[in-house]
């Protein structure tokens, strides 16, 4: 049976205690839509009580027991953010329970694992919503309402770029950087935002034409490069380039190339540049701050995504992005795989 959450206070719960683990409960303990944060499961509940420092209310329950925070009738909802490689069968017991689900993303470590997961949650009629905050980011949705205006004209080309450095110490995490792990490198764990970020700006990818490598730089299995042209459904072309070997660390750009204007979006401002050569920068964030590519960003971006889940499973409508919308990012990752390792223009199909 689907718990409801039509009672006012919605009780969720954090699986996972990892890196991320800090960034939801900053976001839960200020969360606007009367949240309460019930419990943390983790395989080692007495190392993850850290954590409550970082929550501003009555501490939640440390615990190891999955099935009975699944069972429990004041939990409706369960963020999940543990390593994709353990995700199949945790979400297997909470959405067999009822309980709504709220992913960290990947959804799968491939497509067909993703679509798995997806329909898991259909058959338990349990909601399923993946965590891309960066849509929340005041210049992504500012660029999403001036598209949607149409007063841009057509779009002709798109640019993804995503510059990152890591250490070798990040990747000398158990598993890290592993197909069996992970399902990949830099495309899955890191660029994975910025390319959902822009196919919901630019709609899909029909093929790709791509190379991808593991650099000197890095003592991984899988990528830490990645580039790929891309031919859109809206018929604009695109490029696409990641990388976790690019120092030092910079932030994710998209720019889209309308016929009457381009824009440049990235964590800080959307930046239109009019074809009169009149430039509006809007939605600019002035808020000073160090780029570092482990602090995760501002837990204000999760805030804003659980408060819209929480709102979807509440009135029972869909939350910004679900579990099956998600999979047309895995779907041109995977494609951007088969194309490097052929070097064939390669169409993004079905998982």
């Amino acid at each position: 049976m689907v718990k409801s959450a039509k009672q006012k206070r919605v009780g969720v719960a954090l699986i996972g205690a990892g890196m991320i683990a800090k960034t939801h409960v900053a976001a839960l303990s200020e969360a606007q839509n009367d949240i309460a944060l019930k419990a943390i499961v983790s395989r080692n509940p007495d190392k993850a009580r850290y954590l409550a420092d970082f929550y501003d209310a009555e501490a939640p329950e440390f615990t190891s027991d999955l099935a009975a925070v699944a069972a429990d009738p004041d939990i409706t909802v369960a963020i999940v953010a543990t390593p994709p490689s353990v995700r199949k069968d945790i979400i297997q017991v909470l959405a067999q329970a009822g309980t709504h689900i709220l992913l960290e993303k990947p959804v799968g470590r491939s497509p067909q694992e993703a679509l798995e997961v997806v329909e898991i949650c259909e058959r338990a009629g349990v909601t399923l919503g993946v965590l891309f905050q960066h849509r929340m980011r005041a210049p992504s949705l500012a660029a999403a309402e001036q598209i949607k205006t149409g007063a841009l004209g057509k779009l002709g080309l798109v640019e993804i770029d995503v510059p990152l450095w890591r250490e070798q110490s990040y990747y000398d995490e158990l598993g890290r950087g592993t197909y069996a792990r992970d399902g990949g490198g830099v495309m899955i764990t890191n660029a994975i935002h910025s390319i959902d970020l822009a196919l919901s700006l630019a709609g899909p990818v029909t093929s790709v034409q791509a190379m991808t490598a593991t650099t000197a730089l890095h003592d991984m299995e899988a990528e830490d490069f990645a580039i790929a042209g891309l031919r859109f459904a809206c018929g604009a072309s695109g490029s696409f380039v990641a990388s976790t070997a690019m120092y030092p660390h910079r932030t994710e750009i998209i720019r889209l190339h309308f016929e009457k204007a381009s824009l440049k979006i990235n964590k800080d401002a959307l930046e239109i540049s009019w074809r009169n050569g009149e430039t509006d920068i809007v939605a600019q964030d002035t808020a000073p701050r160090k780029v570092n590519p482990l602090l995760g960003g501002k837990h204000e971006w999760h805030q804003a995504v659980i408060e819209d889940f929480t709102n979807a499973v509440r009135h029972g409508t869909k939350p910004m992005v679900t579990g099956r919308e998600a999979l047309i990012s895995h779907r041109l990752i995977a494609a951007i795989e088969r194309s490097s390792r052929t070097g064939q223009l390669t169409p993004v199909g079905a998982p």
